[in-house]
């Protein structure tokens, strides 16, 4: 058991060694599985139509399958490795030119990427050299090879390097607009809490005044001996009225000072409930205080209450309270003697609060009204998540409903983290802290800038824009040198290929220069390889070596003509086929 442990261990630290489990989903780890084979089938199956057979094609497809899988934890040897190999093993073709966009994003530094791609291209180059040594075309193999690296390892490179340092850059632009965001939602917050604390000293010093005077002069009116029953009955209820106002104003203004919830500490009083100081109860469980006050006041008001009762969020249950309080004023002011009915539902997913009064019997005379009661309520009902509905019914009354939900609903942000700066909230691993490094950036946030891309985002956009006016730019430049290339390729073939016609019309013991000027001059690295092989060269005479115009009999060989010339005069002219 011992023994068994010491191996998982060991085999659990070198997967968190490899996979870093922090930053490595599942679907990244099967992404790069998969990549790994196919890039091992790839190479393989390169190596076979190059004429590889047996273990050679094992031992490519597995080495390009764990050089795929380390070049993230190991981009400079993977890269230095692969740009080496790459001429000597054609099957590493492909895994060159992912190894080569890799090692732009995860070598850190740009020293040492700069180090790295020159010791990968001298590798490179000295392998292409001795692949295909030939003294005399030395520079054409250097040449080709430099133009093979750079499309295929560095342009990649530069291309990931810029795309990575452009995420990066934009990361930190997000991290600091989003603590601009922080910051300007707490100055916000205090300069509201500021204000509340003032317009709280403002009602304390001038309605608590007021409503003090109109307590102590009705309290002194009411012993008044003059007055009769009804009188002192009436002046009684205007007492307890201004007593409550002012109950309601200290709560109000300790509300603004303190900016705590609203209704917390009266919410779970029993229907017509209050403090030893007469403060009525604030929430559904007060309506029916309401009613017993208005129907003091001379009102006709009816309270029904169906379903079974269910508590409310505080500042719901207070909006409640509000609402029937706000309708029931404005049935006193605008329809005065009407009869008026108060309903207090409890539905399934809601609270539904509907208070309606008939037609006023009498003209209500001057109403002093602010306009701004229904408003209120409008607003005080959207905070939790509601909603009131205010309008005339048939037969000319009025009729207000309030629907309030039972849930808790969060109230909106101060500050909408999208209106200046439209790619906020990106989701890091846990424990991160700061800008992804430099080749530990999970694939997730290349989805998510990709997904911003594409909702046409301003600022992405214009990242994405310039991004694809630099890969396009990459491109041109790409086709550019391929067109270069294969111009000097098809310069390569004239000077290195003639047509069977040409061959048969040369005769053995014409003059050596006049020879010469007939065919082309074979100094060219599509000839590269075909000295050296073929039947033996006549003792002591020079050979030109070219390229037929055919195609051989298979894809491994290649139709050649050979001119041997001696004491000035061509001595041999051979025809066969060669293996490159």
């Amino acid at each position: 058991m011992d023994a068994t442990s010491k191996i998982r261990a060991g085999i659990g630290a070198g997967w968190d060694w490899f996979a870093v489990p922090s930053m490595w989903s599942r679907r990244r780890t099967a992404g790069e599985l998969v990549l790994a084979v196919v890039l091992g089938l790839l190479a393989a199956g390169t190596e076979e139509l190059l004429g590889g057979e047996g273990w050679r094609l094992a031992a490519v497809a597995s080495a390009a399958a764990v050089l795929s899988l380390l070049r993230r934890r190991l981009p400079v040897a993977v890269l230095i490795v692969t740009g080496g190999l790459a001429p000597v093993v054609p099957g590493f073709i492909v895994l060159l030119i992912l190894v080569g966009w890799s090692s732009g994003r995860y070598i850190a530094g740009a020293g040492r990427a700069l180090i790295a791609y020159t010791a990968a291209y001298v590798l490179n180059t000295a392998a292409s050299l001795v692949e295909t040594w030939d003294l005399h075309r030395m520079l054409t193999v250097v040449f080709m090879s430099t133009l093979y690296f750079l499309a295929t390892t560095l342009a990649p490179g530069l291309a990931n390097r810029y795309w990575t340092q452009r995420r990066t850059l934009l990361h930190a632009l997000q991290e600091g607009n989003a603590q601009l965001l922080r910051e300007r939602a707490m100055v916000v917050r205090q300069a509201r809490l500021m204000e509340r604390q003032r317009i709280a000293q403002d009602m304390h010093d001038s309605l608590g005044h007021q409503l003090a005077l109109m307590a102590v002069h009705t309290g002194a009116l009411e012993v008044d001996r003059e007055l009769t029953d009804r009188q002192r009955e009436a002046v009684g209820v205007l007492r307890n009225a201004s007593v409550t106002a002012m109950h309601e104003l200290r709560e109000v203004v300790g509300i603004l000072r303190d900016g705590s919830g609203v209704g917390t500490e009266t919410a779970a009083l029993p229907a017509g409930a209050g403090d030893a100081s007469g403060r009525a109860a604030r929430g559904a469980a007060g309506i029916e205080g309401l009613v017993e006050a208005a129907r003091a006041a001379g009102n006709r008001v009816e309270l029904r209450r169906r379903g079974e009762h269910r508590p409310l969020p505080p500042a719901a249950d207070h909006a409640a309270y509000r609402i029937v309080q706000e309708a029931l004023t404005n049935a006193y002011k605008h329809a005065p003697g009407a009869p008026i009915g108060v309903e207090v539902r409890y539905e399934p997913d809601s609270l539904v609060v509907e208070i309606v009064n008939a037609a006023a019997g009498e003209s209500p005379g001057d109403v002093v009204s602010g306009g701004q009661g229904l408003t209120g309520l409008h607003e005080r009902a959207r905070l939790v998540g509601g909603i009131v509905h205010a309008g005339p019914v048939d037969g000319g009354g009025f009729r207000v409903a309030g629907m309030l939900p039972y849930g808790v609903v969060e109230a909106a942000p101060l500050v909408d983290a999208a209106d200046d700066f439209r790619q906020q909230s990106p989701k890091f691993p846990v424990g991160h802290r700061g800008a992804v490094p430099v080749g530990q950036a999970d694939w997730t946030f290349m989805e998510r800038e990709l997904a911003m891309a594409m909702r046409g985002d301003r600022v992405t956009g214009g990242g994405v824009a310039l991004g694809c006016g630099i890969a396009f730019a990459a491109v041109v430049l790409l086709l550019v040198a391929g067109g270069f290339g294969l111009y000097f390729l098809v310069g390569a073939m004239e000077k290195g290929m003639i047509e069977p016609a040409e061959y048969d019309a040369i005769s053995v013991g014409s003059a050596e220069q006049e020879v010469r000027d007939q065919l082309p001059s074979g100094d060219t690295i599509t000839t590269t390889g075909l000295h050296g092989k073929g039947p033996a060269e006549p003792e002591g005479a020079k050979c030109l070596v070219l390229m037929s115009s055919e195609m051989g009999e298979g894809l491994e060989t290649e139709p050649v003509f050979r001119f041997c010339f001696k004491d000035g005069k061509l001595v041999e002219k051979k025809s066969y086929e060669v293996t490159r």
